[in-house]
Protein backbone atom coordinates (compact mmCIF):
# COMPACT_ATOMS: atom_id res chain seq x y z
CA UNK A 1 0.00 0.00 0.00
CA UNK A 2 1.57 3.04 -1.49
CA UNK A 3 2.24 6.01 -1.13
CA UNK A 4 3.48 7.58 1.83
CA UNK A 5 2.71 4.61 4.45
CA UNK A 6 4.74 6.68 7.10
CA UNK A 7 1.87 9.15 7.36
CA UNK A 8 -1.10 7.47 6.18
CA UNK A 9 -2.80 5.88 9.00
CA UNK A 10 -6.46 6.17 8.06
CA UNK A 11 -8.28 5.65 4.55
CA UNK A 12 -11.58 6.19 3.15
CA UNK A 13 -13.68 4.72 -0.15
CA UNK A 14 -15.81 6.50 -2.09
CA UNK A 15 -18.09 3.92 -3.25
CA UNK A 16 -19.84 1.54 -1.13
CA UNK A 17 -20.91 -1.46 -3.33
CA UNK A 18 -18.68 -4.89 -4.27
CA UNK A 19 -15.34 -3.03 -5.54
CA UNK A 20 -15.47 -1.30 -1.90
CA UNK A 21 -15.58 -5.38 -0.39
CA UNK A 22 -13.27 -6.59 -2.35
CA UNK A 23 -10.84 -3.43 -1.83
CA UNK A 24 -10.96 -3.97 1.95
CA UNK A 25 -10.26 -7.29 1.33
CA UNK A 26 -6.87 -6.36 -0.50
CA UNK A 27 -5.92 -4.05 1.87
CA UNK A 28 -6.30 -6.12 4.67
CA UNK A 29 -2.88 -6.08 7.15
CA UNK A 30 -1.66 -3.24 5.53
CA UNK A 31 -1.76 -0.75 8.83
CA UNK A 32 -4.01 1.62 7.74
CA UNK A 33 -7.17 1.84 9.22
CA UNK A 34 -11.10 2.36 7.15
CA UNK A 35 -12.87 5.18 8.84
CA UNK A 36 -15.51 5.62 6.38
CA UNK A 37 -16.96 4.98 3.33
CA UNK A 38 -19.07 7.52 0.88
CA UNK A 39 -21.39 6.88 -2.23
CA UNK A 40 -23.74 9.52 -4.07
CA UNK A 41 -26.85 6.79 -3.70
CA UNK A 42 -28.26 7.41 -0.61
CA UNK A 43 -30.13 4.16 -1.35
CA UNK A 44 -27.32 1.92 -1.34
CA UNK A 45 -26.54 -0.19 2.11
CA UNK A 46 -23.50 -0.41 3.85
CA UNK A 47 -20.94 -2.64 2.94
CA UNK A 48 -19.49 -3.02 6.44
CA UNK A 49 -21.33 -3.27 10.11
CA UNK A 50 -17.87 -1.39 11.32
CA UNK A 51 -17.37 1.65 8.95
CA UNK A 52 -20.16 4.44 8.94
CA UNK A 53 -21.37 4.79 5.05
CA UNK A 54 -21.95 8.75 4.30
CA UNK A 55 -23.35 10.47 1.31
CA UNK A 56 -22.61 12.79 -1.59
CA UNK A 57 -19.98 15.79 -1.11
CA UNK A 58 -21.99 17.48 1.40
CA UNK A 59 -21.80 14.41 4.06
CA UNK A 60 -17.64 14.28 3.24
CA UNK A 61 -17.66 17.92 3.63
CA UNK A 62 -19.20 17.27 7.24
CA UNK A 63 -17.37 14.36 8.00
CA UNK A 64 -14.03 15.77 6.60
CA UNK A 65 -14.62 19.42 8.91
CA UNK A 66 -15.72 16.96 11.88
CA UNK A 67 -12.50 15.10 12.01
CA UNK A 68 -10.48 15.56 15.11
CA UNK A 69 -7.01 14.23 13.75
CA UNK A 70 -5.30 16.43 11.88
CA UNK A 71 -3.18 13.95 9.74
CA UNK A 72 -4.78 13.51 6.11
CA UNK A 73 -6.65 10.44 5.33
CA UNK A 74 -5.53 8.35 2.51
CA UNK A 75 -8.19 6.97 -0.04
CA UNK A 76 -9.48 5.03 -2.95
CA UNK A 77 -12.66 5.83 -4.98
CA UNK A 78 -14.02 2.10 -5.44
CA UNK A 79 -16.06 2.62 -8.23
CA UNK A 80 -14.99 -0.09 -11.17
CA UNK A 81 -16.72 -0.51 -14.46
CA UNK A 82 -17.13 2.42 -16.99
CA UNK A 83 -16.97 4.69 -14.87
CA UNK A 84 -13.33 5.86 -15.30
CA UNK A 85 -14.67 9.84 -15.71
CA UNK A 86 -16.44 9.12 -12.54
CA UNK A 87 -13.42 7.45 -10.99
CA UNK A 88 -11.40 10.99 -11.83
CA UNK A 89 -13.48 13.56 -10.73
CA UNK A 90 -14.19 11.73 -7.65
CA UNK A 91 -9.83 11.16 -7.24
CA UNK A 92 -9.84 14.83 -8.10
CA UNK A 93 -11.97 16.37 -5.99
CA UNK A 94 -10.71 14.51 -2.89
CA UNK A 95 -7.00 15.78 -3.78
CA UNK A 96 -8.49 19.19 -3.80
CA UNK A 97 -9.06 18.54 0.23
CA UNK A 98 -5.88 17.39 0.52
CA UNK A 99 -6.59 13.64 0.71
CA UNK A 100 -3.73 11.59 -0.33
CA UNK A 101 -4.54 8.96 -3.26
CA UNK A 102 -3.19 5.32 -2.15
CA UNK A 103 -2.36 2.60 -4.40
CA UNK A 104 -3.96 -1.12 -3.25
CA UNK A 105 -1.64 -3.79 -4.68
CA UNK A 106 -3.46 -7.56 -3.66
CA UNK A 107 -0.79 -9.15 -2.17
CA UNK A 108 -0.75 -12.45 -4.75
CA UNK A 109 -0.39 -9.94 -7.61
CA UNK A 110 2.49 -9.88 -9.46
CA UNK A 111 3.77 -5.98 -10.52
CA UNK A 112 7.23 -5.67 -12.25
CA UNK A 113 9.84 -3.45 -10.67
CA UNK A 114 9.97 -1.48 -14.09
CA UNK A 115 6.61 -1.18 -14.04
CA UNK A 116 5.08 2.33 -13.08
CA UNK A 117 1.95 2.83 -11.30
CA UNK A 118 -0.35 5.83 -10.91
CA UNK A 119 -1.86 7.43 -7.83
CA UNK A 120 -5.18 5.39 -7.03
CA UNK A 121 -4.78 2.66 -8.79
CA UNK A 122 -5.61 -0.84 -7.71
CA UNK A 123 -3.78 -3.79 -8.86
CA UNK A 124 -5.88 -7.24 -7.55
CA UNK A 125 -5.53 -10.64 -6.69
CA UNK A 126 -3.40 -12.90 -8.77
CA UNK A 127 -3.40 -9.65 -11.85
CA UNK A 128 -0.23 -9.07 -13.30
CA UNK A 129 1.28 -5.81 -14.52
CA UNK A 130 4.92 -6.67 -16.48
CA UNK A 131 8.15 -5.12 -17.52
CA UNK A 132 7.62 -1.24 -18.20
CA UNK A 133 3.98 -1.44 -18.22
CA UNK A 134 2.65 2.70 -17.31
CA UNK A 135 -1.06 2.61 -15.78
CA UNK A 136 -2.30 6.46 -15.29
CA UNK A 137 -4.07 7.55 -12.38
CA UNK A 138 -6.89 5.30 -10.90
CA UNK A 139 -6.85 2.57 -13.26
CA UNK A 140 -8.52 -0.85 -12.05
CA UNK A 141 -6.49 -3.88 -13.03
CA UNK A 142 -9.02 -6.61 -12.14
CA UNK A 143 -8.82 -10.30 -10.96
CA UNK A 144 -6.69 -12.34 -12.56
CA UNK A 145 -6.25 -10.15 -15.24
CA UNK A 146 -2.79 -9.26 -17.64
CA UNK A 147 -1.10 -6.11 -18.18
CA UNK A 148 2.24 -7.34 -20.08
CA UNK A 149 5.40 -5.47 -20.92
CA UNK A 150 5.43 -2.08 -22.02
CA UNK A 151 1.64 -1.08 -21.94
CA UNK A 152 0.56 1.90 -21.97
CA UNK A 153 -2.89 2.77 -20.10
CA UNK A 154 -4.61 6.26 -19.33
CA UNK A 155 -6.04 7.77 -16.73
CA UNK A 156 -8.95 5.50 -15.42
CA UNK A 157 -9.03 2.56 -17.56
CA UNK A 158 -10.07 -0.28 -15.98
CA UNK A 159 -9.38 -4.26 -17.25
CA UNK A 160 -12.38 -6.38 -15.95
CA UNK A 161 -11.27 -9.85 -14.48
CA UNK A 162 -8.98 -12.47 -16.70
CA UNK A 163 -8.92 -9.80 -19.38
CA UNK A 164 -5.54 -9.91 -21.00
CA UNK A 165 -3.58 -7.31 -23.01
CA UNK A 166 -1.09 -8.38 -24.90
CA UNK A 167 2.47 -6.26 -24.96
CA UNK A 168 3.03 -2.42 -26.57
CA UNK A 169 -1.02 -2.05 -26.10
CA UNK A 170 -2.21 1.60 -25.34
CA UNK A 171 -5.40 2.10 -23.77
CA UNK A 172 -6.56 6.12 -23.44
CA UNK A 173 -8.42 8.03 -21.05
CA UNK A 174 -11.55 6.18 -19.54
CA UNK A 175 -11.54 3.06 -21.61
CA UNK A 176 -12.98 -0.42 -20.75
CA UNK A 177 -11.98 -3.81 -21.43
CA UNK A 178 -14.57 -6.03 -19.64
CA UNK A 179 -13.91 -9.69 -18.59
CA UNK A 180 -12.20 -12.09 -20.36
CA UNK A 181 -11.12 -10.05 -23.62
CA UNK A 182 -8.07 -10.22 -25.19
CA UNK A 183 -6.12 -7.73 -27.24
CA UNK A 184 -3.26 -8.40 -29.43
CA UNK A 185 0.76 -6.75 -29.53
CA UNK A 186 0.58 -3.25 -30.56
CA UNK A 187 -3.20 -2.34 -30.34
CA UNK A 188 -4.62 1.28 -29.40
CA UNK A 189 -7.93 1.65 -27.38
CA UNK A 190 -9.50 4.55 -27.86
CA UNK A 191 -10.51 7.40 -25.37
CA UNK A 192 -13.78 6.26 -23.78
CA UNK A 193 -13.62 2.95 -25.65
CA UNK A 194 -15.47 -0.24 -24.06
CA UNK A 195 -14.64 -3.88 -25.41
CA UNK A 196 -17.03 -6.28 -24.36
CA UNK A 197 -16.63 -9.69 -22.44
CA UNK A 198 -14.52 -12.27 -24.52
CA UNK A 199 -13.28 -9.95 -27.56
CA UNK A 200 -10.75 -10.31 -29.20
CA UNK A 201 -9.11 -7.30 -30.27
CA UNK A 202 -7.10 -7.85 -33.50
CA UNK A 203 -7.33 -4.18 -34.76
CA UNK A 204 -7.44 -0.59 -32.95
CA UNK A 205 -10.83 0.22 -31.53
CA UNK A 206 -12.04 4.13 -32.27
CA UNK A 207 -12.20 6.19 -29.61
CA UNK A 208 -15.53 6.03 -28.00
CA UNK A 209 -16.58 2.46 -29.73
CA UNK A 210 -18.46 -0.48 -28.54
CA UNK A 211 -16.94 -3.71 -29.91
CA UNK A 212 -17.45 -6.90 -29.09
CA UNK A 213 -16.99 -10.44 -30.50
CA UNK A 214 -14.45 -12.86 -32.08
CA UNK A 215 -13.12 -10.75 -34.13
CA UNK A 216 -14.24 -7.64 -32.21
CA UNK A 217 -16.40 -5.50 -34.91
CA UNK A 218 -18.21 -2.12 -33.85
CA UNK A 219 -21.39 -2.56 -32.72
CA UNK A 220 -22.50 1.18 -31.85
CA UNK A 221 -20.02 4.68 -31.72
CA UNK A 222 -20.55 6.11 -28.46
CA UNK A 223 -20.37 9.97 -27.73
CA UNK A 224 -17.76 11.10 -25.35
Amino acid sequence: MQPEPARVREMIFWGATGQAKVLRECLEGCGIQLVAVFDNNPKVLPPFSDVPLLFGKAGFEAWLKGRSSGEPPGFLVAMGGARGRDRIELHDYLESFGLLPLIARHPTAFVAESALIGPGCQILAQSAVCVEAVLGRACVINTAASVDHECRLGDGVHIGPGAHLAGLVNVENFATVYTGAVVIPGIRIGEGAVVGAGAVVITDVPPGAVVVGNPARIIREKTL
